[in-house]
C-alpha cells in the first residue's frame, strides 16, 4: 500500500502504522479494527478509509469494502493511494488508467530498491524478453533513437544501450527518473506522463519505442498506441510486455494491476497503423512465488 503523510493526530498515525504492519502480516481482523481505531480517532483521513478497505477485502467482505474505498475516493480525488483500482476490481468499474498520483507516490517511494526488489523478489524479466524479441524482429539493426517508456530505474536501457545510438528515458516518477539518471546510460531524461510527453514530440523521431511493465498501469492503450505511433517514423518499431488475460478487452486484477487480451492488443495496434511482427505468451515476472502469464509484443509501424 502506498505510505501517505500524517492525520494530524499522533495517536492515529501510530494506529494506523500498527494496522499497516497486521495487513502486511496478514492478520486481517487486527488490521480492520486498528483501521477502524484509526477512524475514530480521524473521521476524515482517506488513508484510515482505504486502509480499512484493504483489510475488509482481505475479508472477503466486498460490499463493507466497496463503502470504504468509496470514501476513501471521496476524501482523496486525486487518489494517491489507488482506491479506484480496488473499486475497479471489486465492482466491475472500468478506469482507463491508474491514477497519476497513485503511480508516481508508488515509484517514488520504490525507487531506491526498485532493481534489487524486481530482480531478486519477483524475478523479473522483462527487459531480458522485450530485448531478445527486438533481436528476432530486427536481427542486427541499430536504432538511431530509442524510447524507453515508463523508463523506471533503468533495466530495459541498461540492456539495450549497445543497440540504441541515442537513448531517451520517461518515466512519471521524478525518483525513478533520478535512479536511472544515476546509471549514466541515458542521453535524455523526461519526468512526465508518456502521453503527454509523446505529443509533444516531433512527428517521426524515433525508430523504437520501448514499454517493459508498463501496461499494468494502463488500461485503456488506444490513445497511448496513437501516440507512439505519431512519434515513430515508417517502420519503427514498437515493443512492449503485457500481462495477460483470456477474455477480450482489459480489466484490473485482484494484484491492481491491468491486464489486457490478445484481440484487444491485436486491435489498438490496428487502429493505430501498426502491423503485429510478434505476439507470444512470455512470463516476464514473479508473484507470490508464481508465474505472472503476460504477452511479448513487437510491432512495426506500416
Amino acid at each position: 500500500m502506498v505510505v501517505t503523510g500524517s492525520s494530524g493526530d499522533l495517536a492515529a498515525d501510530r494506529r494506523y502504522q500498527w494496522a499497516a504492519g497486521a495487513l502486511e502480516s496478514r492478520d486481517f481482523e487486527a488490521a480492520r479494527d486498528l483501521f477502524a481505531q484509526v477512524l475514530e480517532l480521524a473521521p476524515a483521513w482517506a488513508p484510515g478509509w482505504r486502509g480499512l478497505g484493504e483489510a475488509l477485502e482481505a475479508l472477503q467482505k466486498r460490499d463493507e469494502a466497496v463503502a470504504a474505498f468509496r470514501k476513501a475516493l471521496a476524501l482523496d480525488p486525486a487518489d494517491i493511494g489507488g482506491a479506484g483500482l480496488h473499486l475497479a476490481f471489486l465492482a466491475g468499474e472500468k478506469p482507463a488508467t491508474a491514477p497519476r498520483a497513485y503511480v508516481t507516490a508508488l515509484f517514488d517511494q520504490y525507487a531506491a530498491k526498485f532493481d534489487r526488489h524486481l530482480v531478486q523478489a519477483l524475478a523479473y524479466r522483462g527487459p531480458q524478453i522485450l530485448d531478445a524479441a527486438i533481436s528476432r524482429a530486427a536481427p542486427g539493426r541499430m536504432f538511431a533513437h530509442a524510447l524507453d517508456l515508463g523508463c523506471g530505474a533503468g533495466l530495459f536501457g541498461a540492456a539495450f544501450r549497445g543497440r540504441a545510438k541515442r537513448l531517451t528515458g520517461i518515466d512519471l516518477s521524478p525518483a525513478m527518473i533520478e535512479q536511472a539518471r544515476g546509471k549514466g546510460i541515458y542521453d535524455r531524461l523526461i519526468a512526465a506522463d508518456l502521453v503527454d510527453f509523446l505529443a509533444a514530440e516531433a512527428a517521426e523521431s524515433a525508430d523504437l519505442a520501448a514499454a517493459a511493465d508498463v501496461f499494468v498501469y494502463i488500461g485503456d492503450l488506444a490513445p497511448l498506441f496513437a501516440v507512439v505511433a505519431r512519434v515513430l517514423e515508417s517502420g519503427g518499431l514498437f515493443a512492449f510486455t503485457a500481462q495477460s488475460q483470456e477474455h477480450d478487452g482489459y480489466c484490473v486484477g485482484e494484484d491492481m494491476r491491468f491486464s489486457h487480451g490478445e484481440a484487444y492488443l491485436r486491435a489498438c495496434a490496428a487502429q493505430a497503423g501498426f502491423a503485429t511482427l510478434e505476439l507470444a505468451p512470455a512470463v516476464t515476472r514473479k508473484d507470490r512465488g508464481a508465474d505472472v502469464p503476460g504477452w511479448a509484443v513487437i510491432l512495426r509501424k506500416i
